[in-house]
């Protein structure tokens, strides 16, 4: 018995003194203004030994006792902080704030950027505030500088990422998807996109393989968040292409916040530029309001609405146009009679009530709806002559006519359910939607060609038209999808991981097709070196057909009939994107270089054509394909105190049709970008940006025809943007406090700097023999701009 005893006391002995050997260590990591970090690393100087904050900024490390240990705490866009403990014991609570890393240069302080560890990376939208840009829609025109990203068109908002269209594109605003007008078919008649970026807080971009609560597209996601205004602010623009206000309100508690913004834009001055001369009178107006309250801690409404009028009235008088070879130069004159007029007409609003259960839970009911009433009418007229200046003679005379009636109605309203949940390092969100559309259209198309005197084609029966279309259909359907992710990160030996899963499903009453979508990703900052951070992505992405995809033509009696297809499938793409980012240093200014290479297998694919911007679908799944590329973007300082950034893009994407493999219509092979910013020696107040891009060009063919003629390519894309601004009045100048001015800038554009004709479209005529001839539709050419910019 008193030998158990002493035998009990040795171990209890014992484990005491093993415990007491144990060390643990806890607290909050936070910033300046006492708001949680995540993601910051605590480890012993030294040693492997380390860990990680929660989405709390909370930590936990563990360790054996020793006489001094020093604790470090860093983070990407922090000052690190070193702790010493000297004969540490038992449990102790180390609280740690953070101050922000940043560079005073001059009258600039630029702060470092947080790592990108999910497929969306973070856009500064304050970085294309001067941007210089003819569309009128600069958030579009920062995207279209991205990598993987191409545009064409400088009079467009529309672009391309990584092989796929623009119907191909997710675009969320304060988590509602944003619908466009679906008739358009130029850039002329495009006006405002729904964006307005006055009203811009955040800008979050993906270009593949993004997470399950994203809808069902299959190239990328544009998600944007609006501001709620801390104080009243305001500002105002005018240019020679037209004029933005915004307004923004908030109550002293900041529980009440309510943003106005109207903008007017007018591209009449650029169309001038254009080979078709004649009266341009294009307008697009687009008024928004954002209002947000808060009642107590638990609950937050909003209110978002928009109300845009594009109008585009057109009476061509003449056109001339030289091209070909220095061998072999050709001119097209047209003369022209008739008119243009079309109008598109949009109506959008969402409802959101958000309930905070607690700190880690929160559940949102969002409703919306969307309304577009689309007019498009033309009668045009041209008799035009096709001459080669080396031969006497025109090659090709002959007169032609263009006839248009086209009305669309279209609703979509939706209502959804949202939750999310914050759970240790867990971060858990679930959603489910209905939604329905309500699409009624009336189309008459028909063109006539007189060639030297024969209409073509021509039949013993007498003359036919070459192109006829007519549509009168009407759709209903309801749409109901759910998601489940979760966003889990955790620390092992090989450093910080950062995994993206879930799961989204859709159900589509038109066909009856039920789809399933898993998505997932990893990233991975090295223990070997954190300036790394590695990612993969997977995931298995569907098409969603919307109205011009289900649209299937048919040809009756020489005129082609437009009946809806109810055994369309939607079009699927698997993902596969290996990437990551390399922060580092050089000349004592912060550079970050980011590379991605990609793999999408398309199958299921509807076939489609791009003229300008009007894409027109086969209406049938008739194709498979793929797309593979690498994109390199490096992002810095190139100028001290200036953001700045340069990409490159290789790509390619075929699709198989007909058992041949055809180039896709967006099948361009490289792209080079620049967007670069610069102060004037001596003066901050000086300020220069400078837009520039080299891109493949893209295959195109005769129109009205199948893929299989788009065997040409367009000639490579090259332009150069260049703006000046001069800062006249900044903060806490007495103009400024006398007028209330915080800002006052005066600009001038240069568009198309080199004045480089490129090419948008192709103008087909043919002969009396039947031979053809592709006439090159130029884009605008050098233009100045003068702007004027206010923040008060």
């Amino acid at each position: 018995m008193k030998q158990l005893i002493i035998c009990i006391l040795l171990c209890l002995t014992g484990r005491q003194a093993a415990v007491a050997q144990s060390v643990k260590i806890g607290g909050v990591v936070t910033d300046e203004e006492g708001a949680p970090i995540e993601l910051a690393t605590v480890r012993l100087e030294g040693t492997l030994t380390g860990t990680a904050s929660d989405l709390k900024g909370r930590y936990s490390l563990k360790f054996e006792r020793r006489d001094s240990v020093t604790v470090v705490f860093s983070m990407l866009g922090y000052q690190t902080r070193r702790r010493t403990l000297v004969r540490p014991q038992g449990n102790i609570r180390l609280d740690i704030t953070l101050p922000s890393l940043h560079f005073e240069l001059g009258e600039v302080s630029v702060t470092e950027r947080r790592r990108q560890t999910g497929s969306m990376q973070q856009i500064d939208a304050a970085s294309g505030k001067l941007m210089t840009d003819a569309s009128g829609s600069r958030i579009e025109a920062l995207i279209g500088t991205q990598a993987g990203v191409s545009n064409n068109n400088e009079l467009s908002a529309q672009y391309n990422v990584r092989g796929g269209s623009f119907d191909e594109n997710l675009v969320y605003v304060n988590g509602i998807e944003i619908y466009r007008p679906l008739l358009i078919r130029s850039a002329e008649q495009e006006g405002l996109s729904f964006v307005n970026p006055d009203m811009v807080q955040s800008i979050a971009f993906s270009t593949g393989g993004y997470e399950a609560k994203y809808g069902d597209r299959m190239s990328s996601v544009l998600d944007i968040t609006y501001r709620k205004p801390e104080r009243t602010e305001a500002t105002a623009s005018v240019s020679l292409l037209g004029a933005s206000v915004y307004a923004g309100l908030a109550t002293r508690d900041k529980r009440l916040t309510w943003t106005h913004a109207l903008r007017y834009q007018t591209n009449r001055y650029l169309l001038g530029t254009l080979d078709t001369r004649g009266e341009y009178n294009p307008g697009y107006t687009d008024y928004q309001t954002y209002l947000s309250w808060s009642p107590s801690r638990r609950w937050e409404l909003s209110l978002i609405g928009n109300l845009a009028r594009n109008s585009y009235d057109f009476q061509p008088a003449d056109r001339y146009t030289r091209f070909g070879t220095i061998e072999n130069v050709r001119t097209f004159k047209v003369y022209f009679g008739g008119r243009e007029k079309d109008l598109f007409l949009t109506l959008s609003g969402a409802a959101t009530a958000t309930w905070h259960l607690n700190e880690n839970t929160g559940i949102t009911l969002q409703a919306s709806a969307f309304h577009t009433r689309e007019q498009e009418t033309y009668d045009i007229t041209g008799q035009y002559w096709l001459s080669d200046t080396e031969a006497d003679g025109a090659i090709g005379v002959g007169t032609y006519m263009e006839h248009a009636r086209n009305y669309l109605n279209a609703d979509v309203q939706s209502l959804s359910l949202l939750l999310r949940h914050r759970l240790k390092s867990h971060a858990f969100q679930a959603g489910a939607e209905v939604r329905s559309e309500q699409i009624r259209d009336r189309m008459s198309e028909w063109e006539l060609r007189d060639s030297a005197g024969y209409s073509l084609p021509h039949t013993p029966e007498g003359p036919e038209l070459i192109y006829t279309l007519r549509s009168n259909n009407r759709t209903e359907s309801i749409r109901t999808s759910f998601y489940l992710q979760d966003t889990y990160r955790f620390r092992s030996p090989a450093g910080l991981f950062t995994l993206h899963a879930g799961i989204r499903g859709s159900y589509w009453n038109w066909n009856r097709e039920f789809i399933v979508s898993p998505r997932a990703s990893l990233a991975l900052i090295p223990a070997f070196n954190e300036r790394f951070t590695l990612r993969l992505a997977a995931g298995v992405y569907y098409q969603a057909p919307f109205y011009k995809e289900f649209r299937d033509t048919t040809q009756v009696d020489g005129a082609i009939a437009v009946s809806l297809n109810r055994h369309i499938r939607s079009p699927r793409s698997l993902h596969l994107v290996a990437g990551g980012d390399y922060n580092f240093r050089l000349l004592n200014r912060p550079f970050r270089f980011t590379a991605e290479v990609y793999y999408k297998a398309l199958d299921n694919l509807i076939p489609y054509n791009i003229d300008n911007v009007r894409i027109s679908y086969y209406g049938r799944n008739l194709s498979r394909g793929y797309a593979a590329g690498v994109d390199m973007k490096l992002f810095g300082e190139f100028v001290e105190g200036t953001d700045s950034w340069l990409t490159f893009s290789l790509m390619k994407t075929e699709e198989k049709l007909g058992g041949k493999w055809l180039p896709r219509p967006t099948d361009q092979r490289y792209r080079l970008s620049l967007y670069f910013t610069d102060y004037f020696p001596g003066s901050r107040r000086w300020t220069m940006n400078l837009k520039a891009t080299l891109a493949g060009g893209l295959p195109f063919g005769p129109p009205h025809s199948g893929r299989e003629t788009a065997l040409f390519r367009t000639p490579p894309y090259r332009r150069v943007d260049i703006g000046l601004s001069h800062n006249l009045i900044r903060p806490n100048e007495s103009a400024a406090t006398r007028f209330g001015l915080r800002n006052l800038w005066l600009g001038v554009d240069v568009f198309n700097l080199l004045n480089i004709s490129n090419v948008n479209s192709y103008y087909w005529v043919t002969d009396a023999a039947g031979s053809r001839f592709a006439v090159p539709n130029y884009l605008t050419g050098r233009k100045i701009n003068i702007r004027l910019f206010s923040e008060f």
